[in-house]
């Protein structure tokens, strides 16, 4: 009888052994079947997981926060060259493109390419007058430099053309404002020689550099300026102006006209908000107002446009209390009419020009600025 119940009591050990056998080894099947599905997140170890993370570059990051398609992450290279990228916009025209100072070096441009950069090409060099084209929504400009001495034996000359009212027909206008008209061909005509001739076309901060003896210009360098914003400058000037693709200012009198740019490629500037008449000596009001009221206008109008850089004198007209006002309103330049080209050192506050007429034709033009 012992025996017996012995040998039961062995074989009720061995299923007991034997269930506990396979809870183990189901149990362990089931959890090797959960670790296996397990999604990776659950799995690699956080610092790991970031550590696989691509973070943006910078010209990336800031493209992606833009959320724009039109955005672009513009990189420089080169002695000097910022570090950071910056945004710009395509379909729109370089805005505030750096210039980057070195002791005893000339910034000499931005290009497309370090071969473009050491050669100076000026057909290449990119600034304020060029659209913004991008692949894959990023570009690299390459910096250039000049010496003092290399820079100062160009001796380059800039005209700022001045244009006021215009025509369409040949024979001009009647009455006293009759020189003020260019005829629309003949202004087409020199608007086709410029693009077409391998001139290059400043932006007011470069003129000021170029002033300074910190940016080089090259020799056919020209600006375009229309005074006083007249209807006729809008109908017929601007689609001039797009055709061909060239960078002018408006000179606006912003207590008359306050128009959007009517072009990209048109800049919008000051010439004063309501300074253009005559004060009391019959003379404008810019050299019979003082300082204190001069800035105030000047503000009144950069507060209009968006900018006071730069102003056109109404008449020409300007002194001493006139370049006060203008410095406390925080422009930096003034326009004369006095005829002259400007040079490095000249003065800022008393630009010339290069004023066109009517009857002045392209030949008149190009003996003027080649």
């Amino acid at each position: 009888m012992m025996a017996s119940g012995g040998k039961r009591r062995s074989r009720a050990a061995i299923i007991i052994s034997a269930a506990v056998a396979v809870v183990v080894v189901v149990g362990g099947a089931a959890a090797a079947f959960v670790w296996f599905t397990r999604t990776p997140e659950n799995t690699v170890p956080k610092a790991q997981s970031e550590a696989i993370e691509h973070p943006l570059t910078p010209a990336e990051q800031i493209v992606a926060d833009a959320n724009d398609p039109r955005a672009c992450a513009v990189t420089f290279t080169g002695e000097g060259a910022p570090a950071e990228p910056m945004l710009q916009f395509q379909e729109s025209l370089y805005q505030g493109l750096p210039i980057p100072q070195l002791d005893g070096r000339v910034f000499a441009g931005w290009y497309p390419s370090a071969a473009d950069a050491g050669a100076f090409a000026v057909a290449a060099r990119v600034n304020g007058a060029d659209p913004v084209v991008c692949v894959d929504q990023q570009v690299e400009l390459f910096a250039a430099w000049k010496t003092p001495e290399e820079n100062a034996a160009e001796d380059v000359r800039v005209p700022i053309l001045m244009y006021h009212q215009f025509t369409a027909d040949p024979e001009g206008e009647k009455g006293w404002l009759r020189g003020n008209y260019a005829y629309i061909g003949d202004f087409d005509a020199q608007m086709n020689h410029i693009a077409t001739t391998g001139f290059y076309l400043p932006t007011w901060d470069e003129l000021s550099a170029f002033i300074d003896g910190r940016l080089s210009l090259p020799a056919k360098s020209v600006i375009i300026t229309d005074d006083d914003a007249d209807q006729t400058w809008f109908d017929l000037a601007v689609p001039v102006v797009d055709k061909y693709k060239v960078l002018s200012t408006s000179f606006m009198i912003t207590a008359y006209r306050q128009d959007p740019a009517p072009s990209i490629y048109v800049q919008r500037r000051s010439h004063t908000h309501d300074m253009h008449q005559a004060g009391d000596n019959g003379k404008g009001r810019m050299v019979n107002w003082s300082a204190d009221q001069i800035a105030a206008d000047l503000t009144t109008s950069a507060d209009i446009l968006g900018v006071g850089q730069v102003v056109a004198y109404p008449y020409g007209h300007y002194n001493d209390t006139t370049k006060q006002g203008v410095a406390q309103a925080g422009y930096e330049m003034g326009r004369t009419i006095e005829p002259g080209y400007v040079k490095i050192g000249t003065d800022k506050l008393a630009l010339p020009v290069v004023r066109i007429d009517y009857g002045m034709g392209l030949d008149a033009l190009v003996s003027r600025i080649g």
